[in-house]
């Protein structure tokens, strides 16, 4: 028996950069429940995969706050947050700290980083390379906003409540 197939398609608006996912999504033509949840993953993963090949085309065209927009946005799924509004709050809040940029640091307090670790050290746990990859800092900051205030829109609101996160 053969299968349909449909596309999943997917627009990523980041700032200047919008990147378009498209991925096959197969449906069993009777509706099989095991299939269809079989083929969701395989489309996610696919998506996925499509998704990551597109960020490294546009990392070469596009500046550094961007890209490392891009490496959260597609990391953010991975701690269930996949709607837009919580992609915002991250952007709002790590445009305030860090400006998306993975060298900054205050000298004040000695804060580093996109998530503006303190110390910055502590993002050792997340890979030794935690001074210059953009991915182990989004790594480790999406995992601190998940564990102490849930997500990043809960950071956010913290932030402006108080002044820091």
């Amino acid at each position: 028996m053969s299968s349909l197939t449909r596309t999943v398609v997917r627009i990523v608006s980041l700032g200047s950069a919008t990147a378009l996912v498209c991925a096959p999504l197969a449906t069993s033509p009777v509706g099989n429940a095991a299939a269809d949840r079989g083929a969701a993953h395989t489309a996610t993963a696919n998506q996925q995969q499509v998704h990551e090949r597109r960020e490294l085309k546009l990392r070469g065209r596009m500046g550094r706050a961007e890209r490392n927009k891009l490496i959260a946005h597609t990391m953010m799924a991975r701690y269930g947050w996949r709607n837009s509004r919580q992609f915002r709050c991250l952007e709002r809040l790590w445009a305030r700290e860090s400006r998306w940029n993975e060298r900054a640091h205050n000298a004040s307090t000695g804060a580093y980083g996109i998530p503006q670790a303190l110390p910055g050290t502590k993002m050792a746990s997340a890979g030794s390379d935690w001074r210059t990859d953009p991915r182990t800092q989004v790594r480790w900051g999406l995992r601190y906003i998940k564990n102490r205030y849930g997500s990043p829109c809960s950071a956010w609101n913290h932030l402006q409540a108080s002044g820091w996160y």
